[in-house]
Formats: structure tokens, C-alpha cells, sequence
């Protein structure tokens, strides 16, 4: 073969092989087109999602708010249904959120802005009309928010490497902001950490999951030395004081007596590990609860009795309930939904 004749099956072969490339490249953009269209069409049978007024006001005891995860105009956004009446139709806010709690009138909601290169996150805190009161950078992407009681503390926790609890490869932010006067205490790692009376250093501290008690008290998730415990925190104090070992994710009861968390299980699978139970504060007595399957959530509370999670679905994610005694059985009480509050 000729050197004129090599050079010209070269310049063929790169010619076919840019427009493979090139038609590749097309029909990835074109199904990722279809999927993102998909997305934004309601499907048969699903929920019936309008947009109207969502309000985080207090005394609605019988509204629960969530993210909706329904296909179609409205997904992603705060919505609102009957508590009473699950499968009821739902009202969309506009208002778009990743994680999102709500108490005391006030909400804080996790939110993605999608950039040319990258996504960057904020925390943005929101009045009772879902109006924005500030807004706060988030080093990661967000996994846990809580409001307290009195709609006065807001919390949240973003992943800042890693974006799994399931393994140690990870590292967590938490920040609690008062919204009284805008004091952001801004990573809890800064508070000294207390076990057996004494102050506990190390270079591995995470925290994660906080619960709020009142306006000064809360709860929340450490992880050091390849453990993680229950750690009560005070906001004045600035301390974090371990009270019982293998609990994740936090969540306080109402009558501020028990704690709903993730344990990890004996003999589980790496990749799912944990299981709901409940622990009694006063005696650190552990019941678990009837749900068998894997729980990466931060339950609510939606009644004294009654815990609320979600687990994935078809849409991305469901949101059932279990007894908080041990007995009963988990039903599914929302298709669709993630991230639920009730106003109060």
C-alpha cells in the first residue's frame, strides 16, 4: 500500500469514527431530552397535583407537607395534602426543595442550583407563605433538616464527600441557624464533645441528624473511631455529650421521652445495614419497630404513636408508617413523597 494511499484510509477511518462519535453523542442528548420531557408529564394513574397556596402556618394539625416526587409540571416541589386523606389530590407551592422541614411557622428548605459545570446548594429558611427570609451556602449535598418547636432554630446537614452514611468514606457539615438574629453556628464538629464527664478529641468527628427539643436543647448523630452514638446538644453550652452508642439519624417524640433512629443490624448487607427502632430515653431501652426493611431516612413523628419514613418507590421514593411500640405493621401512606412535615 502506498504512503498516499495509508494516509487516505486514515482520514476515512477518523472521519467514520467522529461521526459515530457524533451520532452517539446525539442520541444520548436526545434520550436524555425524552427522559427530562418524560419527567415533566403527569402520569396515568398518579396523583392529581394542581398548583394553589401552600401555608407552614401553625395549628394545621391535619396538613402534611412534603416534597411531591409525582411525575409531571409540579415534581420536586413543596405540596400539601389532607392528612387524613393521603391519596387525595395535592396542592403545589412552586416552591422546590431537596429536603424540607417545617415547624413553628417557619420552614427550611435544601435547594440545588444547577450551574454549567456543576450544582451548588443553599439552605434557604422560609416564612409560613414559603417566602424567603435568608439564604445560607451549603458546603455538600443536603441529606437532613429539622426546624424546632418553636419555628426559632433551623438545622441541616449536607454531604461534603461521600454521598452515603452506608459506608466510612464520608464526611457531613451541620449547621444550625437562629432566626431570631441570623446567628449561624455553622459546622457542630466545633463543639466540644463529652464522653463519661470528660471531653473526647479526635480528627474524625462527623455529626449529623439533628432533633430539636426546645430552643436551646437538641439531638443529633456522632460518628468517631468507627462508631456513631446519640449526642444531646447545647446550643449555649456549645457541647455535645454522648449518651448511647449505634443510633443515626434522630428523631424526637413529641413528649420528648423516646427517640426514632436508624440502627445498624447484625448480619445486614453493607450496603443496607439499618433497621427503625425506638429507644426509650429515661431507661435506653430499644424496641425495634415492624418495619424489617432498610431504613436511610430521618423518621417523623406524626402523632405520639406513629412514625413516618420514606422508603423508594416507583417515583423515587414512598412515604409509610409503623406503630413506634414494636407491633403492627408498615403501610404505605403516600406514593410518591419524600421529606414530610406537619405544620405545628
Amino acid at each position: 500500500m502506498t504512503t498516499s494511499l495509508r494516509n487516505r484510509t486514515r482520514v476515512l477511518t477518523l472521519l467514520l469514527a467522529v461521526l459515530l462519535l457524533g451520532s452517539v453523542g446525539t442520541g444520548a442528548v436526545l434520550y436524555a431530552a425524552d427522559r427530562s420531557a418524560e419527567r415533566d408529564r403527569a402520569q396515568p394513574g398518579g396523583p392529581v397535583v394542581t398548583r394553589g397556596t401552600v401555608s407552614l402556618r401553625p395549628g394545621q394539625a391535619g396538613t402534611l407537607v412534603f416534597r411531591n416526587m409525582a411525575w409531571g409540571p409540579h415534581r420536586d416541589e413543596l405540596a400539601t395534602v389532607a392528612a387524613d386523606h393521603p391519596d387525595g389530590p395535592r396542592t403545589a407551592s412552586g416552591v422546590r426543595c431537596l429536603r424540607f422541614h417545617t415547624a413553628g411557622g417557619t420552614g427550611i428548605c435544601l435547594q440545588a442550583e444547577h450551574g454549567a459545570l456543576q450544582d451548588s446548594y443553599r439552605a434557604v429558611v422560609l416564612d409560613d407563605r414559603l417566602h424567603e427570609l435568608r439564604s445560607f451556602p451549603a458546603a455538600g449535598i443536603p441529606t437532613r433538616s429539622r426546624v424546632s418547636p418553636s419555628g426559632h432554630l433551623a438545622a441541616w446537614t449536607v454531604f461534603v464527600s461521600g454521598d452515603s452514611y452506608a459506608g466510612t468514606d464520608f464526611s457531613t457539615r451541620t449547621s444550625i441557624v437562629d432566626v431570631r438574629d441570623w446567628n449561624l453556628r455553622d459546622n457542630l464538629e466545633d463543639f466540644v464533645l463529652i464522653e463519661d464527664g470528660k471531653p473526647y478529641r479526635a480528627p474524625d468527628v462527623n455529626v449529623w441528624g439533628v432533633t430539636f427539643a426546645d430552643d436551646d436543647t437538641f439531638y443529633a448523630t456522632v460518628a468517631t473511631g468507627g462508631r456513631t452514638h446519640l449526642v444531646r446538644g447545647d446550643l449555649a453550652a456549645r457541647t455535645l455529650t454522648m449518651l448511647h452508642e449505634n443510633v443515626e439519624c434522630p428523631s424526637l417524640s413529641p413528649d420528648g421521652t423516646r427517640i426514632a433512629y436508624k440502627k445498624r443490624v447484625a448480619d445486614a448487607s453493607p450496603d443496607a445495614p439499618w433497621r427503625l427502632y425506638v429507644l426509650d430515653l429515661a431507661t435506653m431501652t430499644e424496641t425495634a419497630t415492624a418495619e424489617q426493611r432498610n431504613i436511610d431516612d430521618q423518621a417523623v413523628w406524626s402523632n405520639g404513636s406513629t412514625l413516618l419514613y420514606a422508603l423508594p418507590g416507583d417515583f423515587g421514593a414512598d412515604l409509610w408508617t409503623v406503630p413506634a411500640d414494636g407491633g403492627g405493621a408498615a403501610v404505605r401512606l403516600l406514593d410518591a413523597a419524600v421529606a414530610p412535615a406537619y405544620p405545628g
